[in-house]
């Protein structure tokens, strides 16, 4: 092999390692990120414990859950909302915020109820109207609670300006009503949260929303459920009544630009943590969709119509990521260059059929003139042995592959017809 040759050849092969591995970088790449900044609430509260159910189940596919506390619902929506922020899901309660189609979330699931609860001191209370004048705690600054219980209030009637509202967080203001500085105070939570265990274990009354049907026909994100008699302790028949309450629904939010597989395994993570029975809905009620607050996420859709996606059902969750993300970008990059794969034979063999075809056209060029010469005259021989010679030159330089060789002597057999019948053209001159 010529030297020149030889160094091309090295180049050619440098260049494409080169390309390869820059290639090969590009698709070892992570997929997606590993980490989901979550905004909560109170580092007590029941958002915060969703959060660290989820964060194990997550773990267990290489998904670290930053866990971010907040004052509640209000604030997480703000949160959410800003393009800038580095929160990209959050916990946010029915009916607290007015969304808007600019804030670009996304519901990811609807994965509890938020019961209201209405603990009291004093004569028995079951309409939010006779509370008008008492001192109410309604929870904190940037809390649903806090949207919620005024918006109920102001349905009976009571305002600041009639009633003393006062803004407690939930350990303040059990605290109040058992030193007696309160008469009533709103709280949020399930059954089961340590503070709802011991508010229901107290001396404190818990009221039960006569006006619950009406209420939620004027607030529809607020459902009426019932607390069961006996639910708090079957031997002392606590409560000794069926409860009415109203509850939120607790929503799982996030940025629309969160990535579909992460969608996918927050929806995981929420089926396993929601997915069991409790006081108000029976195995499997929640998660669901039940919400149109904000636009329900493509992949929620997907999900609760037929499960996760293929790959992921089948493969490790890095794997059908780098799937999906990479060899699906390439296959169409993959068709065209099969495509062309294909094609380069033909075009190779079309090229040496060409080579073969010109000097084709040439013996046949000279073998018209033959048979259109009657009478050659000794110079017009002469001339086409000079063609016929420089033809068959050209022919046993041309350098192709070893399976058209037949071609190659199929021209130089026709050469050899064409030298034959200038022979036999010379022979009737010298006759």
């Amino acid at each position: 092999m010529p030297p020149k040759r030889r160094r091309l050849l090295i180049v050619g092969a440098i260049v494409l390692l080169a390309a390869l591995g820059w290639g090969l970088a590009i698709v070892l790449k992570p997929a997606i990120q590993r980490t989901i900044v979550i905004t909560t609430g109170a580092d007590n509260g029941i958002y915060r414990g969703f959060a660290d159910r989820y964060a194990p189940i997550l773990k267990r596919e290489g998904i670290t859950l930053d866990i971010r506390s907040s004052s509640g619902s209000v604030e997480n929506y703000q949160r959410l909302k800003d393009p800038d922020s580095q929160y990209e899901v959050g916990f946010i309660q029915s009916g607290t915020t007015s969304p808007k189609e600019t804030d670009y979330l996304q519901t990811i699931a609807a994965v509890s109820f938020e019961p209201i609860w209405v603990f009291y001191r004093g004569d028995t209370v079951n309409r939010l109207a006779q509370l008008r004048g008492k001192r109410i705690s309604i929870g904190v600054p940037g809390s649903g609670l806090l949207h919620v219980s005024t918006v109920l209030l102001g349905y009976s009637g009571i305002d600041g300006q009639n009633t003393t509202l006062a803004e407690m967080d939930a350990v303040k203001a059990y605290q109040a009503l058992e030193d007696g500085q309160l008469d009533a105070a709103f709280f949020i939570g399930r059954p089961d949260a340590p503070m709802q265990q011991t508010l229901l274990n107290s001396n404190l009354k818990l009221m039960s929303f006569a006006q619950a049907d009406a209420l939620v026909q004027k607030f529809p994100s607020l459902s009426k459920v019932i607390f069961p008699r006996a639910s708090t302790s079957i031997v002392n028949d606590l409560p000794q009544t069926d409860v009415t309450l109203l509850a939120a629904t607790a929503l799982l939010v996030s940025k629309d630009t969160l990535h579909p597989a992460l969608a996918y395994l927050l929806l995981d993570a929420a089926k396993t943590v929601h997915g069991g029975e409790d006081y108000f809905t029976p195995r499997g009620a929640f998660p669901n969709l039940g919400t149109d607050e904000f636009p329900i996420s493509d992949e929620s859709t997907r999900y609760f119509k037929s499960g996760r996606p293929f790959l992921q059902r089948y493969l490790p969750f890095w794997l059908a990521s780098f799937v999906e993300r990479r060899l699906l970008i390439l296959l169409p990059f993959m068709a065209l260059l099969l495509g062309l794969l294909q094609a380069l034979p033909r075009m190779a063999e079309a090229r040496i059929k060409h080579r073969l075809v010109v000097w084709y056209r040439e013996i046949k060029a000279l073998e018209d003139e033959i048979w259109r010469s009657r009478r050659p005259s000794a110079a017009q021989i002469a001339q086409w042995r000079i063609e016929i010679e420089d033809i068959d030159a050209h022919a046993s330089q041309i350098r192709i592959p070893q399976r058209y060789f037949h071609d190659l002597y199929s021209l130089k057999q026709a050469i050899g017809v064409v030298r034959s019948r200038i022979t036999q053209a010379a022979r009737k001159v010298a006759e």
